[in-house]
């Protein structure tokens, strides 16, 4: 896009572009206030003289915002209108927001967006976390998110995974605008796994080199090992999952069948289990990608529901076996169901959050 002609560009690449020119590197030695200069820039609705700018940031000299207003001015950050003691200056700079492309928050005051956005961001990290172990709180998680402080008492390594989810939830909005890769994916495990581990045969952002498996009691009580996939069949098998993800045809989503989407996915992801650690995590967000694109809210399961969760997803696991190249992620679809109606079940808190905030939006106009 472009106004009167000039290239416009992302806030958050400003300082890059800039430094990238010789005769205005030493700007960047004051990167804290050509900030704050910029923030008041933004702030100004409506194109403000040098004089009324200088004045309300006090402690930078005209001549040097003037210069930085010149730079920015090349950048395509602001735009000049008039000349000479008349010339004025406006904001015009294009941030990227991630979560512009969430059709279910259109229609929404941007407080009331923002407010659902940190919902289901705290509702799902809390859950996805707490689904491992996490012993913070849904309060706790809103706490740390929204003030950056620690809650006493609880494990640093609780903290870091919560913010990790909260950064991979960034991460996966950023992804929506271009096809699910093996990147996509590895930029996801990156984000949550926090604990720095420096063992070759626990990689962080890549495929699992050892195999890996778990113990669980079927309905009869018979004691059993579920084997996952070989690591040498994860880049086969994950292939055909991404191909099926980037495939799906978005339009045919609704509210009415996304949960089968989702559990088709998630329930493929944790059987082949790909990574060393992390797999339910990565299950809950990658799941979520042809709802967000289809403009629903994400579906979030429940820590409560745990157990159950657990028992459905170990049952299925036991009665298809071992995946393989031959196999491919899905052998036996039909088995889904079970899956596909927990998931269902589950999905009334987030369509719940939406619906308040539309409730709200619905009382303001009225």
């Amino acid at each position: 896009m472009s106004i009167n002609g000039r290239k416009r560009i992302e806030f958050g690449h400003f300082c890059g572009i800039m430094s990238g020119k010789p005769r205005i590197r030493s700007i960047m030695a004051h990167k804290s206030q050509m900030l704050a200069a910029l923030a008041a820039m933004k702030q100004t609705r409506e194109p403000v003289v040098l004089s009324m700018l200088a004045s309300r940031l006090g402690d930078i000299h005209p001549r040097t915002l003037r210069r930085w207003l010149g730079a920015w001015g090349e950048a395509g950050i602001i735009e000049k209108l008039g000349k000479g003691r008349a010339t004025r200056y406006r904001y015009c700079a294009v941030e990227s927001d991630p979560t512009a492309s969430l059709q279910f928050l259109k229609g929404l005051d941007d407080d009331l967006r923002l407010s659902l956005l940190k919902q289901l961001r705290d509702l799902w990290t809390h859950n996805s976390t707490a689904m491992e172990g996490n012993a913070l709180t849904l309060g706790d998680t809103h706490f740390l998110l929204e003030e950056g402080l620690t809650i006493s008492g609880k494990p640093l390594k609780d903290h870091q995974e919560v913010i990790g989810h909260a950064r991979a939830i960034e991460v996966l909005y950023t992804s929506l605008s271009e096809s699910l890769s093996e990147s996509v994916i590895f930029n996801l495990h990156k984000a949550i796994q926090t604990e720095k581990i420096t063992d070759v045969y626990k990689p962080t952002g890549n495929w699992k080199v050892e195999a890996n498996g778990t113990y669980t009691v079927t309905d009869e009580g018979a004691q059993t090992f579920i084997e996952y996939a070989l690591p040498a069949y994860v880049p086969e098998l994950m292939s055909e999952l991404i191909y099926y993800v980037n495939s799906i045809d978005i339009d045919a989503l609704t509210l009415k069948n996304a949960h089968q989407y989702y559990a088709r996915l998630h329930m493929g992801i944790v059987h082949v289990h790909p990574f060393w650690d992390g797999n339910g995590r990565i299950a809950r967000l990658i799941a979520n990608i042809p709802l967000l694109k289809a403009g629903l809210p994400p579906l979030v399961i429940p820590q409560a529901k745990r157990r159950t969760y657990i028992q459905i997803l170990a049952k299925y696991q036991v009665a298809v076996g071992q995946l393989n190249a031959s196999s491919g992620v899905w052998p036996e679809p039909g088995r889904l169901k079970d899956f596909e109606q927990f998931c269902d079940s589950v999905f009334s808190a987030t369509k719940g959050l939406v619906e308040e905030s539309f409730l709200l939006q619905t009382k303001r106009n009225a």
